[in-house]
């Protein structure tokens, strides 16, 4: 399937939204760089905060979620990283707090960042982890709700995905994802 070459953690940058649920995919990098000894640092030519654990490049986009594309294109297009070799971790509405899925392509379920990185890429063809964060209920308070921390109870669920998934990430990595999605996707 390809090794992964870029992880692209999701998130807003600024101290206002570091504690929102949009931010996962953002906790998720920086508990990946953590686990590694790396230590991310803003790289202008980018847009965004930049480590690199074994050759493999991690960013954090610092222009905002709507704006993913602009840093995930600069970094593969600098490496010469193809589609397939990006995995985007990201908030997901659809899956409950506690759950992680992984996937290939597939559709963009209106998240604004995975929209802004397929059109920057001209393609969804890339992985994705998705973190589940819940739904409010009702569409119209989606924005609030993603911008918003997340009550202690789904916070622990969040950060045990967040725990889970990373268990998987030395096969994710290799690309063995087919592997990395049973062990991520069987409950027990």
């Amino acid at each position: 399937m390809g090794e992964i070459r870029l992880v692209a953690g999701l998130g807003n940058p600024g101290k206002d939204y570091s504690e929102t649920r949009h931010n996962a995919g953002f906790w998720w990098v920086e508990r990946l760089a953590s686990r590694e000894g790396a230590s991310f640092r803003m790289d202008p030519r980018m847009h965004g905060l930049t480590a690199r654990i074994n050759g493999i490049w991690l960013i954090e986009p610092q222009t905002y979620m709507n704006e993913s594309g602009r840093a995930v294109s600069a970094l593969s297009r600098f490496y010469r990283i193809a589609p397939e070799q990006i995995l985007v971790v990201h908030d997901e509405l659809d899956l409950e707090a506690g759950t992680a899925r992984l996937k290939l392509g597939g559709g963009l379920g209106g998240h604004n960042g995975l929209k802004d990185i397929a059109s920057h890429l001209g393609t969804q063809e890339f992985w994705r982890l998705r973190l589940g964060i819940g739904h409010p209920g009702d569409r119209k308070q989606v924005s609030d709700y993603v911008l918003k921390a997340p009550r202690k109870e789904e916070e622990e669920l969040i950060l045990d995905a967040i725990e889970k998934s990373l268990e998987t990430w030395p096969m994710i990595a290799k690309g063995e994802q087919q592997a990395a999605m049973l062990k991520l996707h069987t409950k027990g």
